[in-house]
């Protein structure tokens, strides 16, 4: 049986979002006082970090870490291991983590706790996706993007394997098999290879 891939969240959805969370970071900050840091967690947050940081209307600084808590298969575990750390020091500073999809709570409650010994002024927490069913730690979250189903999604750089290149937010139509997904008409051929490694790690078809 052949399945498909369906938008979940259309890219116009994405950007409006996106930009009223950049209004509502703005309001929070605005008169703080203190430097602003945004912490992007690699690799999926890579393409909401780069547009969520167009809309911010303060002063900030952007900075990377890398956790893991993926075992060899796609089942969350609470092992959770920091691959890269921050660059910059963070004391006194207002911390926002920028997350792409939050489920357990696991790694995001970790990364959290790390930062928090590490004596900001304040921590906070944005993510695009939220999945509320699959919370088993509760980790506060001050910006929500989309609150969504326990559904398995793909693209806006949100993967497991290999990123996508999507703007919009898909969702497989069905719980198992084979999916389809239509490629832009225009895709620089460097992609080609990396759509190859996705598909052949999610199970993907192209037609």
């Amino acid at each position: 049986m052949k399945h498909t891939v369906e938008v979940m969240i259309p890219e116009a959805e994405i950007k409006a979002r996106i930009a009223e969370l950049g209004r509502q970071i703005t309001e929070r900050y605005k008169d703080s006082g203190s430097d602003m840091v945004l912490v992007g967690l690699l690799r999926g947050s890579f393409m909401f970090m780069a547009d969520l940081c167009r809309e911010v209307q303060v002063s900030h600084e952007v900075d990377f870490m890398t956790a893991s808590s993926y075992g060899s298969g796609m089942s969350t575990t609470r092992d959770v291991k920091i691959l890269k750390d921050l660059d910059e020091d963070i004391r006194g500073k207002d911390v926002l983590i920028v997350e792409d999809i939050i489920d357990s709570g696991n790694t995001l409650s970790k990364v959290r706790e790390i930062l928090s010994l590490r004596e900001p002024k304040s921590l906070a927490i944005c993510t695009l996706l939220d999945k509320p069913s699959r919370r088993e730690v509760n980790v506060p979250v001050e910006f929500i993007g989309f609150s969504i189903p326990d559904e398995f999604v793909v693209g806006y750089g949100i993967d497991y394997a290999t990123a996508l290149p999507s703007s919009a937010v898909y969702r497989q139509s069905d719980s198992a098999g084979r999916v389809s997904v239509k490629l832009p008409d225009v895709l620089h051929p460097a992609w080609h290879f990396y759509l190859w490694l996705a598909c052949f790690s999610l199970r993907l078809e192209i037609p």
